[in-house]
């Protein structure tokens, strides 16, 4: 997929798309109710010359949120913050040393709220190579990249489910060569993947 074609079908996807989504999709009788933590992501796109990729993170074991969980560089959109895009670039600077000045900010996929009470704004960036990283050793594990191809395809797209709370919870999954992509960061996918197959 083209710069060109990303760019066309996330302006189209923006008057198309729900105005929020969350883990509620697949579980309709559990849709979180406010309040809710405002946060951001950055959901960064690298464009490669073998194609396009998504890079993403695998979060440290000794965190007490999400331990071992991979993710979008974000997290809570702090007072400072202008808007969702400042807190994104900042969260990107801070847990991967990416510098805001290789991004271009090209928009935004639906608010997606979770049942632990956030509300996230995934922001989408274009990022241009080279550009370096650098992990927060207390946040950040690893950092790798996924082709947007994988994440295209709808058979990449599983819907899992375990019992939480005496109940079955549904949820997406990407399972790319060993990593294990689930919950909101791969519910997020789903969103950007449908966009972009319009």
């Amino acid at each position: 997929m083209t710069r060109g074609e990303i760019l066309r079908r996330l302006s189209e996807g923006a008057f198309i798309r729900p105005d929020d989504r969350g883990d509620h999709d697949l579980n309709p009788g559990m849709r979180p109710e406010p309040p809710f933590t405002a946060a951001a992501v950055l959901v960064p796109l690298v464009e490669r010359e073998q194609g396009v990729t998504v890079l993403l993170t695998k979060r440290t074991d000794h965190l007490p949120d999400h331990p071992g969980q991979i993710s979008f560089p974000g997290g809570r959109i702090d007072p400072d913050d202008a808007d969702p895009e400042m807190a994104a670039l900042r969260e990107a600077r801070e847990e991967v040393g990416l510098s805001s000045d290789r991004v271009e900010l090209i928009g935004r996929l639906a608010t997606y709220r979770t049942r632990t009470g956030f509300e996230i704004t995934p922001v989408v960036g274009l990022v241009t190579p080279p550009f370096d990283v650098a992990p927060d050793p207390h946040e950040v594990a690893e950092i790798f990249e996924v082709p947007l191809a994988f994440l295209l395809d709808p058979a990449n797209a599983q819907r899992h489910s375990r019992i939480w709370k005496g109940m079955e919870r549904y949820f997406w999954v990407f399972p790319y060569a060993n990593y294990y992509i689930w919950g909101a960061t791969a519910g997020m996918l789903v969103n950007l993947a449908q966009v972009l197959r319009r």
